[in-house]
């Protein structure tokens, strides 16, 4: 049973949240190590079409917490380079899952807890929500795979500014450079999110973890590759029950129902 996470299952809806509200759900060696596994096991669950993560107690999560004498791994005994290589396994296992990803954002997220959101395929915040690359504050330099992230949503100019000056960025500013999808009133935030999530869960999945796949692989590949690349997933979808499936579904004007095969 999990400590630091809580995790409800409905309908293909897998929402994880982050439950230490008392230290704004900063996470500690058991929170870090407790993620990897459900990301791991989301990812290789048929029944899992879609992640949400978000946070209790009206905070995202603040961050690594480096009070914690075990560290990010869980051991106090392992090096400085050892725990980060255990945060990169968190952070690769998120970017991996197959599925679509949601980052539900209230209040703060900021460090690691920044990089987690943006390492979900869409972020919705509400109007509260506050966002920073708070290491330089800290006398670090960025981690949780922001090097990576923050070039490619914002440009590697404005990716500078915000880790150098690690500033504390509004929900509104931050939609207003790409950091982030939708900003809505914190009262909409879980029905919008909700909305999302279950459209995501209902439709094809093989189709939409190939297309993230290809999004992910298009920012590395020229425009010969990735043609390449579209060509044999399309391939594959061509021969799946789902294509099928909406296909009957538009000549009968109804939903399609999609299994996942």
């Amino acid at each position: 049973m999990p400590e630091t996470i809580l995790v409800k299952r409905e309908e293909g809806v897998t929402t994880v949240t982050l439950n230490r509200p008392e230290r704004k759900n900063a996470a500690n060696g058991q929170m870090w190590i407790e993620l990897r596994e459900l990301f791991y096991e989301v990812s290789h669950s048929s029944d899992d079409r879609v992640l949400v993560l978000t946070g209790a107690g009206g905070a995202f999560c603040s961050g690594a917490d480096i009070s914690d004498p075990k560290g990010v791994s869980g051991n106090p005994d392992d090096p400085h380079l050892v725990r980060m290589e255990f945060l990169g396994e968190v952070m690769l296992a998120l970017h991996e899952v197959p599925n679509p990803t949601i980052a539900k954002v209230r209040g703060i997220a900021a460090g690691a807890g920044l990089s987690l959101a943006l390492g979900c395929d869409l972020v919705v915040a509400g109007e509260d929500a506050r966002f920073s690359e708070i290491f330089a504050r800290r006398g670090l330099s960025v981690d949780g795979g922001s090097s990576w992230l923050l070039p490619r949503l914002v440009g590697m100019h404005k990716a500078k500014e915000l880790a150098f000056f690690a500033e504390i960025l509004s929900a509104r500013d931050a939609l207003e450079i790409g950091l982030v999808n939708r900003v809505l009133p914190d009262d909409e935030l879980d029905v919008f999110v909700d909305d999302w999530a279950r459209r995501l869960a209902s439709g094809p999945p093989l189709a939409l973890s190939m297309t993230k796949r290809l999004l992910h692989e298009g920012s590395k590949s020229t425009m010969a590759e990735a043609l390449a690349n579209e060509g044999r997933c399309q391939t594959v979808n061509f021969g799946t029950q789902d294509t099928a499936e909406a296909i009957r579904a538009f000549a009968e004007k109804r939903e399609p129902r999609f299994t996942g095969r």
